[in-house]
């Protein structure tokens, strides 16, 4: 059932996502997505700011423990942003609530807590998921590359002076 709602709904509904959220510049977990497109986008955008600058800022970021940060909440109200039927994002409510555990170690058992973050990275919805999670993540200037969790910077010469302004930017968008 995952990969059919993944497939027939949420793919198709990337292609016409609100002002506020792209995943034009994510390169995994989508259908035209590659590690060789992201490292193409890479090499491309590093050369062409290169004609211009002597040289050019490369900051890359992993994001630990990304999939398993995410807010349930914060992914259901991008996923509302989408154009997808009520029953699809009904479905998708449902799946993403109404979980819980607990811990037992040497026969204490601990309370049971509701889980209202993370999502499975080996499931069919987890991988899109998380690329519509962090959709939001735009930099404030152009050059930005999201393969995954990880993020690159990409910085000419003559905007360096940005760098910590861009990541202070990505500090403070709420992805998880």
């Amino acid at each position: 059932m995952e990969r059919i709602v993944v497939q027939s709904f949420i793919y198709p509904a990337l292609h016409t996502l609100p002002p506020n959220l792209t995943v034009a510049d994510q390169y995994a977990f989508r259908p035209t997505g590659s590690t060789t497109a992201a490292l193409i986008y890479l090499l491309h955008t590093i050369t062409k700011f290169h004609v211009d600058n002597p040289y050019v800022v490369v900051i890359g970021l992993d994001f630990s423990k990304a999939f398993d940060t995410v807010r349930h909440k914060t992914l259901l109200e991008k996923l509302a942003c989408l154009d997808l039927p009520d029953c699809v994002y009904n479905w998708l409510v449902d799946y993403f609530s109404g979980h819980s555990r607990c811990t037992g170690y040497r026969g204490h058992i601990s309370a049971i807590e509701n889980i209202t973050a993370s999502i499975v990275q080996g499931s069919a919805i987890g991988p899109v998921s998380y690329v519509i999670n962090a959709a939001d993540l735009l930099p404030i200037t152009p050059g930005n590359c999201k393969y995954a969790d990880d993020t690159y910077l990409i910085i000419p010469a003559n905007n360096v002076d940005t760098r910590m302004a861009e990541i202070n930017n990505i500090e403070t968008v709420p992805i998880t």
